[in-house]
This record gives structure tokens, sequence and C-alpha cells, in this order.
């Protein structure tokens, strides 16, 4: 992906402005959940909730009952594999975020949609991973990016966010994180 300089420029602008306009206290929750996953290796449901709520997802749905009664020994099965695929560095970001992805289809919540499994890739690794939701992928489109719906598109969305934090670096001498690329596209995103 290689994005023009006035669109590098208002990612970079779209930073700068979510860092005045947004509290880190907002990230509390994902900094205590990071906290836990590097200590156990694992996500356990209460911390899937915390990230619901970070994320400010609906939890009356019927995904969220069948992963209340889905025992948090399965759980943490399933994210201890995604943990460790995040965490691979033999694997370029993109191929480590389609394997974490992919370790998460299995629990309720996540099967379809990247919103909830992007925020316990990114409480895994919050220095490697991003959100991918609603607000990046009218960022994206804003940006004349294209990311299809097939499968695998959050392995390609870090991709992009590869690219785009290549891209920063290079025209403005910034070293952002992949966290950095994705807050500037959730500020442009929610732009009306």
């Amino acid at each position: 992906m290689d994005l023009k300089p006035d669109q590098v420029g208002q990612l970079v602008a779209a930073r700068q402005e979510c860092g005045s306009a947004v509290s880190e206290d907002c990230d509390e929750a994902l900094r205590e959940v990071a906290a836990r996953i590097a200590s156990t290796g694992s996500v356990g449901k209460a911390d899937i909730g915390a990230l619901v709520l970070w994320k400010r997802l609906q939890a009356n749905t019927p995904w969220a009952a069948r992963l209340n009664s889905t025992p948090d020994s399965n759980v943490r099965a399933a994210t201890r594999a995604a943990v460790e695929a995040v965490h691979d560095s033999n694997r370029s970001t993109a191929d480590a975020a389609g394997s974490g992805r992919s370790a998460l289809r299995s629990l309720p919540g996540f099967g379809h949609g990247d919103a909830l499994a992007s925020a316990v890739l990114v409480a895994a690794a919050p220095q490697r991973m991003a959100i991918y939701d609603r607000r990046a992928h009218a960022a994206l489109a804003q940006l004349g990016v294209q990311l299809d719906n097939a499968s695998g598109r959050y392995g390609r969305y870090m991709q992009v966010v590869e690219d785009a934090r290549a891209m920063v670096s290079r025209t403005h001498g910034l070293s952002w994180t992949a966290r950095d690329v994705d807050l500037a596209l959730y500020w442009l995103g929610g732009r009306r």
C-alpha cells in the first residue's frame, strides 16, 4: 500500500488530535488486561469482558451468553494459542496477526467480524497489533484503501498498518507502533 504524502499527513494529524482529545485513562482497562496476559500467557472470560467494556461492544447478545457458558479453561486454551501466535517473532506481523485471529475463531463471538478479536490481540501484543473495527475500516476507505471482508482480513489489515507505520517513519521521522496507527484510524474514521 502506498499512501500519498497528504494522506500520510492526515494520519499524523489524526493521531495528534486523538492524543490531545482522548484521555490516557480511556486505555486503563486495556493496559490492565495486557499486564495480566503478559503474566499468564492467555486471556480468560473476565478479561474478555473487560475488553468488551473498553471497546464499548454489545454484550447482551447470544454469543456473549455462549462465551459465558464456555469453560474458562477452553477459552484460555484458544487465547493461549493466539497470544503465542502474535508474539512469534519468526513471522511477519501480518502472518502472526492472521494466525492469532485464526486461533480465536472457535470461540463464541469470534467467528465473524474482527473488532473483539483485534481487541484481544492488541491486549496480547500492544506494540505489535492494532484494533480493526468499523472506524478503522471507514478511515481506510477515506484514504482510498479497500479492505474486503474475505477470510484473512485481519492479517491483511495488519499489513496495511505495517505499511502505514513505514510511511510515517519515512516521511515524518516518527517511530509509530501499530497502536499509533489504529488510534489515527480511529480518529480519522470517526469524523463526519
